[in-house]
């Protein structure tokens, strides 16, 4: 064996040892952050515990613990936060200490719904995300934009095979582009952001290039952006449209999926699937051009700048209003099927 490989296969098992080191170092946090946590509610709870007696709890420990760092009296208070946030809730509570105290903190600040929380969590988790990546991914409203969603931008052949992996609209706040710009404009600074784009796309996404070659006939046709999805197991191509949908656009689509599943999908690879990436669409004209589709296609949106996260979570909010109007009418339903029935 080439003595560099077996080099290199040293630095393999630092790497892995101190990454194991890490996250056990990691979970003891956790759990210590969350001991304290509870330690302190309950004593709210019987003792009467307030803000002058935590603020001379974390000067006690700085008196007697010198060198320790992260004690103050706003951090105590965050700990109890954090343990009367998940104390209920044994499923999340096991799933936050796979991240670290400032992952925590983020999403406990920022989040207010358990299902929010929930969603968060494992995204940083599936998607190792950074501190800084998650904080993006909570202003680009990621929850409410995927909750929000509806079927009717996806081809019925795509409809129940993706699992919330492609979403409706996309925020490229990242560019920089000016509001008036060209498709080959956004190309080259989607290209130029790649791990930007990446991370709004999801981390399963594999840039394999830009105006991807086809070759059909005697004619060379071109896909602006060519990606592999790991868990998919399938080439998707993504092309760009500075103006808003018209269905002929998905012509142009079709004719891509079918060219990359004869000459570019291998055996071992499921259908190819397309997304048509607009500046804007309607939804009723979307609705209607992809009804009959027969492709794996969707058409989504793209945006330059953050979300109006309160007027998201507005319609997140009549979203549940409905969910809840819905289970409501289907137990009357259900008591008088079973009335009919006795």
């Amino acid at each position: 064996m080439n003595i560099q490989k077996q080099f290199n296969e040293i630095i393999l098992l630092i790497k892995e040892a101190r990454y194991k080191a890490f996250r056990a170092i990691n979970q003891e946090l956790i759990d210590l952050y969350w001991e304290i946590g509870k330690y302190i509610t309950e004593r709210t709870q019987i003792e009467g515990w307030g803000k002058s007696t935590v603020e001379q709890l974390a000067q006690f420990i700085q008196s007697q613990e010198p060198d320790l760092k992260g004690f103050s009296d706003k951090n105590l208070w965050r700990m109890k936060q954090f343990y009367e946030t998940y104390k209920d809730n044994e499923k999340l509570s096991s799933l936050l200490r796979e991240l670290t105290w400032s992952h925590n903190l983020a999403i406990i600040a920022k989040c207010k719904r358990e299902e929010e929380r929930e969603f968060y969590l494992k995204l940083a988790i599936n998607e190792k995300l950074s501190v800084r990546d998650l904080e993006r991914q909570i202003k680009a409203c990621t929850f409410e934009r995927i909750v929000t969603s509806s079927q009717t931008s996806f081809s019925p052949v795509l409809a129940n095979r993706t699992d919330n992996i492609f979403k409706e609209v996309y925020v490229l706040e990242f560019l920089n582009l000016p509001v008036i710009h060209g498709e080959s404009d956004l190309q080259k600074e989607l290209v130029k952001q790649m791990k930007s784009f990446i991370l709004e796309l999801g981390k399963d996404f594999l840039f394999m290039g830009e105006e991807y070659r086809l070759q059909v006939g005697n004619k060379d046709f071109y896909c602006d952006l060519l990606f592999y999805h790991r868990s998919l197991q399938c080439l998707v191509v993504f092309e760009l449209k500075t103006t808003e949908f018209e269905p002929e656009h998905l012509g142009q689509l079709n004719f891509y999926l079918e060219a990359l599943d004869r000459d570019v999908k291998k055996e071992n690879e499921k259908p190819s699937i397309g997304v048509l990436l607009c500046k804007n669409k309607d939804k009723e004209v979307v609705e209607y051009a992809l009804s009959r589709n027969l492709s794996p296609a969707l058409i989504s949106e793209y945006t330059l700048s953050l979300p109006d996260k309160k007027l998201l979570q507005n319609k997140l909010h009549e979203f549940y209003e409905l969910l809840d109007f819905d289970d409501s009418v289907s137990k009357i339903e259900a008591k008088e099927i079973k009335e009919l029935d006795e």
